[in-house]
């Protein structure tokens, strides 16, 4: 089996640090700030041949019955019932609190196996950083160094020593699907909803939903699968207007949204049905653009709204966001689970496009048939030549066309035929781009003439 490892601990402790050195990356954001991660971020790790999944949790304070920090223990407690082994995590530097104590308690009556990691240890002989936390209760302390990795290799050896061993095929890793699974990112400005269409793509409270702009600090990765079909989720940060984003935290979160859109393979652009479309959603609509990835756009909040208003989102959607005219836009309330049903599909369809082999013969018969059926304009006494076309690349799809006289041909032309190619293989949700490439002329000088 590979069992699963559950950071538990108060805030600020070391728990996303320790994430990082078990799953060797730098998935999870580590900050000098309590309460930085709030929602559960699941990750995969090896040690001696054996594999392993870690779930980081946020701040844990089980006696808190309202607000955020309630929403984010109720996610840590989601996390402990799904574990094998519960690594609880205490700060050797601050030394044993009432908080600790809490945690404990409620640890004890989960049937798990606890391990209890006294962290912040690097230097300190065992028995002086073990000596206070005995008090606890729940077995030997282990002196380990998140941020060295003092400790850690013998704490995983005896962690993983309770498990059976781990079958071939599990060391291999599990077969792969069939067909490849697609990526998505989630993204849109703050409160827009994105939390809530993932928890209701899902099926699951999988992420912690708040009525509060920046509760989602991090882009948070969930594996699920929808009729036979594998995809990959991955929840974001809001992004707001880079001159109102003045925490150190909120720009590592956006940071780390715009790594999720360059790592995806199809983006949905969640807007608000109750919010005019703004300059800042026309901003990640162009970076979604500019990185080529295939899109979907999804207008959240839509239930309730009157006919006149709906009718004035419309108009805002063609007027702001005409250059997405690509994209599908679908109107849902990820709330209520109205129009979800289209989503997936729009993304599947929006995935084949992007990644749509296109066949030599097929492109060069596109291209001809529109040439014959619209030329391009002249260039001075000539006409430029387009003479067949390769597909160079996918997500996005890339045409190649060769010629004569390329250079001349006008944007506008190149938008016709972008149009033509879309026509001819339904590339319906994904960006495109064309290249021209001109044959040099067999008459014109190689190098200067000979004296």
């Amino acid at each position: 089996m590979t069992p699963t490892l559950v950071l538990v601990g108060r805030p600020n402790v070391g728990k996303s640090t320790l994430f990082n050195r078990l799953t060797h990356s730098r998935d999870a954001l580590v900050a000098d700030l309590p309460g930085l991660t709030r929602d559960r971020h699941y990750g995969r790790g090896s040690f001696g041949g054996r594999r392993y999944v870690v779930v980081d949790t946020g701040g844990f304070e089980p006696v808190v019955r309202d607000g955020i920090v309630r929403e984010m223990a109720r996610q840590t407690e989601l996390a402990i019932d799904e574990a094998d082994a519960i690594l609880f995590l205490v700060d050797y530097r601050s030394g044993l609190t009432a908080l600790d104590r809490e945690i404990a308690a409620r640890l004890r009556v989960t049937g798990r196996p606890v391990w209890l990691l006294v962290n912040k240890a690097e230097g300190i002989q065992s028995a002086i950083a073990a000596a206070d936390f005995h008090a606890l209760g729940i077995g030997e302390p282990w002196p380990v160094s998140s941020a060295h990795g003092e400790g850690v290799g013998d704490l995983l050896e005896a962690v993983l020593a309770r498990f059976p061993e781990a079958a071939e095929h599990d060391l291999e890793g599990s077969t792969p699907p069939a067909a490849p699974a697609p990526r998505i990112a989630i993204v849109g400005r703050p409160n827009v909803g994105k939390s809530t269409l993932t928890n209701a793509l899902l099926g699951e409270d999988r992420m912690l939903v708040y009525d509060q702009p920046g509760t989602t600090r991090d882009s948070i990765e969930v594996e699920f699968e929808r009729a036979g079909r594998h995809y990959t989720l991955v929840d974001t940060a809001g992004m707001r207007r880079r001159a109102r984003v003045d925490e150190a935290v909120e720009k590592f979160s956006v940071i780390k949204t715009l790594k999720a859109i360059d790592g995806c393979n199809v983006a949905i652009l969640v807007l608000d049905a109750t919010d005019s479309v703004s300059d800042q959603d026309a901003h990640i609509a162009g970076y979604i653009l500019e990185a080529g990835r295939a899109l979907v756009v999804v207008v959240n909040k839509w239930d309730g709204l009157p006919a006149d208003q709906r009718a004035k989102v419309k108009d805002d959607i063609a007027r702001r966001l005409g250059f997405l005219d690509f994209a599908r836009t679908l109107f849902v309330s990820a709330r209520r689970g109205t129009g979800l049903n289209a989503v997936l599909p729009a993304v599947d369809a929006a995935f084949r496009a992007a990644t749509l082999r296109m066949p030599t013969p097929r492109l060069t018969r596109a291209l001809l048939a529109a040439v014959e059926r619209q030329g391009p304009p002249r260039s001075g006494f000539s006409r430029p030549k387009l003479r067949y076309a390769h597909q160079g690349g996918v997500n996005p799809p890339i045409v190649v066309i060769h010629g004569n006289g390329l250079d001349a041909i006008p944007a506008s032309y190149r938008r016709y035929l972008e149009h033509m190619f879309r026509a001819a293989f339904r590339l319906e949700g994904t960006p495109m781009r064309l290249q021209m490439k001109t044959s040099a002329n067999p008459f014109e000088p190689r190098g200067r003439p000979g004296r």
